[in-house]
């Protein structure tokens, strides 16, 4: 698994986009027991304190401690620094098990293993993501569009097609549950699409590459005040243990 957030953990906390209820409350009635769950690539929590008002306990994995280090404090959730791939969990150990905008990073393979090894027999793995945002200024979301496929083409690490291809090409060895679609809606200024924008990987890999910002063209973007409606297409794969 890539660590590619550590150095951005406090922005990437602040800037990221959480996840509608909805989603939350339709993966829930998926559940049989509400013991313990799993947030593995938990970075700094944004679905981790979601999903813990409905266990007993939660444990929150991420291979970087400075992610971690910006999750919230809550009394039923232990943060733990590991890999996703090699855990340390007892057998059957977990009703939930989620992945929330990390699984294109780790090594399927490995993590399944994981997966199928520490999941109750009647417990369900959720991956989650969520793909590129539009926006409702057409100008505006064909210059981040621009940004993302032609400016910065070339520097996305080879892991992001996955997003692109909605989660669709990764392997799920699990018997898939069918799930409604969902998306994140939200109001931005100007300043907190700057924020998100900033948290992108490629967005770093352009500057420490190129010694210049991929958005030097996008500044104008701060002085835009009244809010913009912005929308992600949420990435979904749930499933239970295949029998």
């Amino acid at each position: 698994m890539k660590d590619l957030f550590s150095a951005q953990s406090e922005l990437y906390q602040q800037a990221r986009p959480t996840y509608p209820q909805s989603l939350i409350d339709s993966l829930i009635k998926q559940l049989k027991g509400f013991d313990c769950a799993w947030d593995c690539g938990a970075g700094s929590g944004q679905l981790t304190r979601l999903i813990a008002l409905y266990f007993q306990q939660v444990i929150a994995t991420d291979l970087s401690q400075n992610q971690l280090d910006q999750a919230p404090a809550l009394s039923n959730v232990s943060y733990l620094q590991q890999a996703a791939e090699q855990c340390t969990f007892p057998d059957h150990h977990f009703d939930l098990i989620t992945v929330a905008q990390a699984i294109h990073w780790f090594d399927f393979e490995k993590f399944y293993a994981q997966v199928k090894r520490t999941l109750k027999p009647d417990g369900v793995i959720a991956v989650i993501g969520y793909g590129l945002l539009a926006l409702d200024d057409a100008l505006l979301n064909d210059r981040i569009r621009q940004l993302y496929s032609q400016t910065l083409h070339g520097f996305w690490d080879a892991e992001r097609r996955y997003i692109d291809e909605h989660y669709q090409t990764i392997p799920f060895p699990f018997e898939e549950l069918p799930m409604p679609q969902f998306q994140i809606e939200l109001c931005w200024t100007g300043q907190q699409l700057w924020d998100y924008l900033n948290t992108w990987s490629a967005i770093k890999h352009y500057q420490d590459q190129m010694r210049v910002s991929a958005l030097a063209d996008l500044q104008d973007i701060l002085l835009i005040q009244q809010p913009m409606q912005v929308t992600f297409p949420i990435l979904l794969r749930v499933g239970r243990q295949s029998i």
